[in-house]
């Protein structure tokens, strides 16, 4: 189903017309590309992708329509959303409605029709741009000009926009149907204070299999209130936006840094190592995808992952007690890390992958052993 047309600026001068297939209107930011080849609901709605416009790679989106139950959240985050095709007519048991229905209905401007090769080919080539997506200015020179003036997200704290207002109490697990990756955990349950800087509610899921009870917490919580709640430990999550603009965190956590175990994944990761003293940096393109070979350099195994970042940590700026125990192996950036002396621990991708593979939950059974 299509519902008029839709355009694409990149602030390169590249204009490309297709059909509007989501909510009418006009939205700006990053322009990036995700390889998954399913997964575009729980994409959709992670809050990672806060200021940025996702292009699929895949050229199909939208065969299995939207299964409800598989919502990392409950809003959608993506400046705007670019597919070579999507789907009118879904075919899934599990599906709730039609992807086109729930783009309007969750007000997300979206395109079909566009070549999403050329797209993909230009990020790789040309590095990070910015992008608006509308359905109501075709005027290839206006288009141009509003996408030269949209906000990247370079030097923006997302997380602080996309954070939980209220803490509250994570206590719903995976039923029946779910893969038993990990054996879930028996015996003593430990709480843990988990940071939202854009949390996915499997990332939650995975804590409380792993032998959590869980309480959240909005990105700008201070260390004393954090403390104040006892935890056995503390999680950072994933977020959206430029990690070094997150002072809040910062501050935080340079105050609870050897006081309770921690674990930190993407976002998390990146605002850990600025407090080790670390620096951060804008990659060309990012990592968005759930096909990302990374190795463990303690175990020598490596994993495919689940990403979705596009800021990373540089390895020069590693002091000498923070020790690199991950690097992706098509870019050999840092993957993960940890500290010689303090319980922790982090890693730049997903490791409850949704969606993606399973290789790396365990690192949720390390949590727990770290904390013991």
């Amino acid at each position: 189903m299509t519902d008029g047309r839709a355009s694409l600026a990149v602030e390169n001068g590249l204009v490309l017309h297709g059909r509007a297939v989501g909510a009418a209107g006009e939205r700006a930011g990053d322009l990036v590309f995700n390889t998954s080849m399913t997964g575009y609901h729980e994409i959709l709605t992670d809050p990672s992708y806060a200021g940025q416009t996702v292009v699929m790679t895949y050229p199909l989106i939208g065969n299995y329509g939207v299964p409800e139950e598989d919502a990392e959240s409950g809003g959608a985050w993506p400046e705007a959303f670019v597919m070579k095709e999507m789907s009118s007519l879904p075919s899934n048991q599990r599906s709730q409605g039609s992807l086109s229905d729930w783009l309007r209905k969750h007000g997300v401007v979206a395109i079909e029709g566009v070549d999403t090769r050329r797209l993909t080919k230009l990020i790789r080539t040309a590095g990070s741009l910015r992008c608006v997506v509308s359905t109501v200015d075709h005027d290839e020179d206006s288009l141009v000009k509003k996408a030269r003036a949209a906000l990247a997200t370079d030097g923006r704290d997302l997380a602080s926009a996309v954070s939980c207002r209220e803490s509250y109490a994570w206590n719903e697990a995976y039923d029946a149907s779910y893969p038993n990756w990990v054996r879930a955990a028996s015996g003593k349950r430990h709480r843990v204070v988990a940071f939202d800087y854009g949390i996915k509610r499997n990332i939650l899921r995975s804590l409380v299999h792993a032998g959590f009870d869980v309480t959240v917490v909005p990105a700008w919580t201070k260390a004393s209130d954090v403390l104040a709640l006892d935890p056995a430990g503390i999680f950072l999550s994933n977020g959206p936006g430029d990690p070094a603009a997150v002072k809040p965190a910062i501050d935080t956590l340079s105050d609870l840094i050897g006081k309770r175990p921690i674990f930190g994944i993407c976002l998390g990761h990146q605002i850990l190592s600025i407090v080790f003293g670390a620096k951060t940096h804008k990659m060309p393109f990012g990592h968005h995808g759930a096909n990302h070979p990374v190795r463990d350099l303690v175990t020598g195994k490596v994993e495919i992952t689940a990403q979705n970042h596009s800021f990373a940590v540089d390895p020069k700026s590693l002091p000498a007690d923070v020790e690199l125990t991950h690097i992706n192996l098509n870019d050999h950036t840092v993957e993960g890390m940890r500290h010689k002396k303090a319980p922790v621990f982090s890693v730049q991708y997903h490791p409850e992958a949704a969606p993606g593979p399973l290789d790396s939950s365990h690192l949720f059974t390390r949590f727990r052993e770290l904390i013991g």
